[in-house]
């Protein structure tokens, strides 16, 4: 796989998580809806760990920084 996330979009995916999480938490968002934002996050931030998003691909989007050589 090649790597297809920038730091940016990286660190928007955590910080979104973070929030649907703390949101949860707090009982802001229950239910079947709370559930699959919980899901959500997880693959969120899974894709961050790992640099690579699955949807980019079909998309032609890549947010990494090109190599100067």
């Amino acid at each position: 796989m090649k790597k297809n996330m920038g730091s940016t979009d990286k660190i928007i995916r955590v910080l979104i998580a973070v929030v649907v999480v703390i949101l949860y938490w707090q009982g802001i968002i229950p239910g079947t809806l709370g559930i699959v934002l919980l899901a959500l996050a997880a693959i969120f931030v899974l894709t961050s760990l790992i640099s690579f998003c699955p949807l980019y691909l079909p998309l032609g989007i890549n947010t990494c920084k090109k190599k100067e050589s």
